[in-house]
């Protein structure tokens, strides 16, 4: 970590976390205040692809591909306090609101450590019921790239840069 920041008040890199995400936003990284891991992962997945971002309205995936395809987008950021594959809550899956997900598991620093595209099915299939969440549980782990029909992205989202 840079010396500059260690001596820097919670105050001063509150405020500088703010500038850095205004910027992130106003660059097009991310488009919302969030958490900038879904974002990101949204923003990169459309751009590698070539999909189409679905409106920050549209309930059950992120974007849409030229063919229709539709594409639920997750992602986690890994650190050494917390590893935990568990992505974000899926709603509604009986309603098959998308056709594929593509997750993404991020480094501490953001890089891409891993990246796969699942079919719904294996999604369905392999997901468990929250009933504190009223949804359903997905964790992208290790075993997830060796399914039939998951495609292993990872080498193709580390090489796009920004």
């Amino acid at each position: 970590m840079d010396v500059l920041l260690k001596e820097r008040s919670v105050s001063e890199l509150l405020a500088l976390h703010a500038e850095v995400s205004d910027l992130l936003k106003s660059s097009g990284a991310v488009r919302s205040s969030n958490n900038p891991a879904g974002d990101y992962a949204e923003t990169l997945f459309c751009k590698v692809f070539g999909w189409d971002m679905a409106a920050a309205s549209v309930k059950g995936y992120d974007a849409v591909d030229g063919q229709g395809i539709r594409y639920q987008i997750k992602s986690r950021r890994l650190t050494d306090h917390n590893t935990s594959r568990q992505l974000s809550a899926l709603r509604n899956l009986q309603e098959r609101p998308f056709d594929f997900l593509a997750g993404v598991l991020f480094a501490s620093d953001y890089s891409v450590f891993r990246a796969a595209i699942v079919p719904y099915r294996l999604v369905m299939e392999n997901t468990r019921i929250s009933t504190h969440t009223n949804s359903r549980l997905f964790y992208l782990r290790d075993a997830v790239w060796d399914w039939p029909d998951v495609r292993d992205v990872t080498k193709t989202l580390r090489a796009v840069r920004f």
